[in-house]
């Protein structure tokens, strides 16, 4: 099951970077629409898709995470995780794995854990600076 999730994680990381994903999410319009309202470059826009995948990526690797629950967002270099996770252990773990992705400057979770009514969200971590 995994090995098929990360083939398919693969194939539309690909086509998300190869600029074809415009067309087969709501046409070259909607896309254009969305790129001319960011105010990303083209590199910074790469960049964090490519952070993007690699998280998710290390999900699919996790035997902890369930990365079906969870969505990952990235703007420079900043990461938002959202979703629902069972227990507080796999939110620990997603935020851990975020945050040793290269090029994370923080995260931020909106990760509710089930079966508590009251999980924090918006949570920022940020990377520890290095050991001098």
């Amino acid at each position: 099951m995994k090995t098929a999730l990360t083939g398919l994680l693969l194939a539309v990381s690909c086509f998300l970077l190869t600029g074809c994903a415009a067309l087969a999410v709501g046409g070259a319009g909607a896309g254009g629409y969305h790129v001319a309202k960011d105010k990303r470059t083209f590199q910074e826009m790469t960049a964090d898709a490519r952070i993007t995948s690699s998280i998710n990526t290390a999900y699919l690797k996790d035997s902890l995470v369930q990365t079906m629950n969870i969505d990952v967002d990235t703007h420079h270099g900043v990461v938002t995780l959202h979703g629902r996770v069972d227990h507080q252990e796999e939110a620990s773990r997603a935020i851990d794995i975020a945050l040793d992705a290269k090029n994370v400057t923080k995260v931020i979770s909106n990760l509710v854990i089930m079966n508590q009514a009251m999980s924090p969200r918006g949570v920022v971590y940020q990377k520890s600076p290095p050991a001098p």
